[in-house]
């Protein structure tokens, strides 16, 4: 035998003993992994409920009082808007209130006059009308106190038309206060829920427009995982039941969580014709909600993982109890 061959022969017997060792271990894997039946799985990532923080209106970020990774109460405030132009403009619309109420007096105080004027001219010619049928006033003269009553009477028209236009000018005038003061609370933006800053998407000085993003929040409370599973398997689960989560970060710590959602059709549009085998294809979104995420703070949004469903009456095995 040559040299070389021995140094061969040499080498390939513990390969060979080493590429056995590792088929039976991955056989014995294999059957530990296997599932028990009436027990399915599916892979998927453990998400979380996101809330975009965004400004209503437009305008330059004037404060951003959080960072990432701050845990926020809901209505606390965490950036603002520079509000110094819609303050002013508010003023100034809080001043047309003014005037439009000054007006607004000034024109009833003319309703009065003029209704004053009205009932003297309407007096005066009643009292015509009585000479000239006693044939103490000409026609002329009667004509000429007709003509005054008509005058006084559409003087009051008008006035009473002024009074009504004051105060559509002070219901505009409000309207335009109530406008600019949401508008001014509109640009100190709240966290909707209690949660965690995940994304701090601009700094002050930026200049925003209407729905510019400012941050991305989660709400670590509502923690979750998208299933998708063929017919076969969605047929036998129920909203409510209880589930399991493992993620691939923590595998020796199955997290409790239980059924929240099942697609009432598939993913994708079933063709016209279907065999058995396309039939499997198809796949319907379940939807795994952990029961208690905080009693597991390793459990991050993000970890990659996979989700068990029981589709018989069976217990959970020991490795995911």
């Amino acid at each position: 035998m040559s040299k070389n061959h021995r140094i061969s022969h040499y080498f390939v017997i513990p390969l060979a003993l080493l590429l056995i060792a590792a088929g039976g271990f991955g056989y014995w894997k294999s059957l530990q992994d296997r599932l028990p039946e009436g027990i399915s799985m599916g892979n998927g990532r453990l998400e979380s409920t996101e809330v975009q923080i965004a400004s209503k209106i437009p305008g330059r970020l004037a404060e951003v009082l959080v960072d990432e990774g701050d845990r926020v109460v809901r209505d606390q405030l965490l950036a603002r808007l520079d509000t110094r132009t819609l303050e002013a403009s508010r003023n100034q619309a809080e001043a047309e209130v003014l005037r439009a109420r000054e007006t607004l007096a000034a024109n009833e105080a003319n309703v009065q006059l003029r209704q004053s004027e009205k009932r003297l001219a309407s007096q005066e010619l009643k009292r015509f009308r009585q000479l000239s049928e006693r044939g103490f006033a000409s026609g002329q003269q009667l004509d000429q106190q007709q003509a005054r009553f008509d005058t006084s009477n559409a003087a009051v028209t008008a006035a009473q038309a002024q009074v009504a236009a004051a105060r559509a000018a002070i219901g505009a005038s409000q309207a335009r206060v109530a406008q600019l003061t949401s508008e001014i609370d509109d640009s100190s933006l709240r966290a909707p829920i209690d949660g965690v800053i995940q994304l701090r998407l601009a700094e002050p000085g930026e200049v925003l427009g209407a729905g510019g993003r400012v941050f991305m929040m989660i709400d670590p409370s509502d923690q979750y995982m998208n299933l998708y599973l063929p017919a076969s398997v969605v047929g036998k689960l129920t909203v409510g039941a209880d589930a399991r989560i493992v993620l691939d970060a923590l595998p020796e710590q199955p997290l409790p969580a239980k059924i929240a959602f099942v697609a009432a059709k598939s993913q994708f549009t079933p063709k016209e014709v279907e065999t058995r085998d396309e039939r499997q294809k198809l796949v319907f979104r379940v939807k795994l909600r952990l029961n208690d995420p905080s009693a597991v703070p390793q459990a991050k949004p993000g970890m990659p993982g996979a989700g068990y469903v029981r589709t018989a009456d069976v217990d959970w095995p020991a490795n995911l109890q």
